[in-house]
């Protein structure tokens, strides 16, 4: 998709505490599919795109990530970050029992506020 854009910089909000369960969340991962991207793309072999993929949340804890969506004014009634959602009636909703709604949960309890999607 980046390259049907004509776009170089590609982001993902991976953080330091995802690493443990989710390989694609390490850093190696990172940079091996920034080299896989110019190897596997035209632009890439051509050299006329140079594809980055940044990783702005890297850093940041849980809680500071949630107090930053705030900040910026995300509606987080409308996300949730599970891995095994569950059928809820007629729709699908959050297991809260994997461990990315385990982080979740901690997250909005470090940031202090309530988790409007659960």
């Amino acid at each position: 998709l980046a390259e049907a854009r004509h776009a170089e910089d590609i982001f993902i909000g991976v953080n330091i505490l995802d690493y443990s369960g989710y390989p694609d969340c390490r850093p190696e991962f990172i940079r091996s599919f920034e080299r896989t991207a110019r190897l596997a793309t035209k632009a890439g072999v051509r050299r006329t795109a140079s594809f980055r993929v940044h990783t702005p949340l890297v850093r940041m804890t849980k809680a500071q990530i949630i107090r930053e969506g705030m900040r910026l004014g995300l509606d987080y009634s409308l996300t949730w970050s599970c891995y095994d959602p569950r059928r809820r009636g007629r729709r699908y909703g959050p297991c809260d029992l994997c461990d990315s709604c385990l982080l979740r949960a901690k997250g909005f309890e470090e940031a202090g506020l309530a988790d409007p999607a659960r």
